[in-house]
């Protein structure tokens, strides 16, 4: 069975297409990356995979039952979502925001228990998060408050991990961070991980299958080397761009050239 199924989905705004017949699986445990130009439909596809937005038709299976079907709670302890803008400035510590990961496993009005408490020391150290825990969360730089948006997801346990462009706001140094601890995460724990990336060059290093997408319709679909096509990259980016292998990961690494 696969984690997700993605069947003959379209979704719109209004009358503006966004989506258009879009069908794909992932299986459980993968790494996969969905790419494509600005306005190409990649956050409306992630947000109604992850059963925050109902496709104007189509449906999508996680686990072979409807994803509408699933209830708020239900769904929160199998998906945790990051977001493209991560956690806004906000007056509670660190420590408090990456405890609200907890809520999918606590009982109505109840309290964080001993073992909560534990796992979220736990993520917070892991993270490099420990000595910032009674920091307002307001005071942070953008690349700590997306650490602590990772520790929220983290926190709260899922099976699946959902990113929205996690880098876009991100120095070099933070982009690898946020993006090894969700590997390390992913092989430690066995999570999926659903990811989309603007840096095609991330996309192949860490991703083990692509989706391009382009104004709402599916190019490509596949391993990372069949997607990411030198004359394809550059019909659908509308650029001039040279590909190299990585000289470590042997993966397509790409460089933009001038006219």
């Amino acid at each position: 069975m696969n984690l997700f199924d993605v069947i003959h989905v379209q979704h719109q705004f209004g009358t503006i297409p966004v989506l258009q017949d879009i069908e794909f699986q992932i299986k459980e445990g993968e790494t996969f990356g969905i790419i494509g130009p600005n306005g190409s439909g990649k956050s409306t596809l992630i947000r109604t995979m992850s059963g925050l937005l109902k496709p104007s038709r189509g449906k999508i299976l996680l686990n072979g039952k409807s994803i509408s079907s699933y209830r708020k709670r239900e769904l929160a302890k199998i998906i945790a979502v990051l977001e493209q803008e991560g956690i806004p400035p906000l007056s509670f510590t660190v420590e408090e925001v990456v405890a609200m990961g907890r809520y999918p496993w606590l009982k109505p009005l109840s309290d964080l228990s001993l073992e909560d408490e534990q796992i979220v020391q736990t993520v917070l150290e892991k993270l490099g998060l420990w000595n910032l825990r009674t920091k307002s969360v307001n005071n942070l730089s953008g690349g700590q408050r997306q650490m602590v948006s990772l520790a929220r997801a983290m926190v709260q346990q899922p099976r699946v991990l959902i990113l929205d462009e996690p880098t876009t706001f991100l120095d070099i140094g933070h982009q690898m961070l946020v993006m090894e601890h969700v590997r390390e995460w992913h092989q430690s724990e066995g999570i999926s991980v659903i990811m989309v990336l603007h840096d095609l060059n991330l996309a192949s290093q860490y991703c083990n299958r692509l989706l391009l997408l382009d104004n709402g319709h599916i190019k490509s679909c596949g391993e990372v080397h069949d997607v990411l096509q030198p004359a394809t990259i550059s019909s659908i980016y509308k650029t001039e761009i040279i590909m190299i292998n990585h000289p470590i990961h042997q993966v397509p690494q790409f460089l933009l050239t001038s006219k």
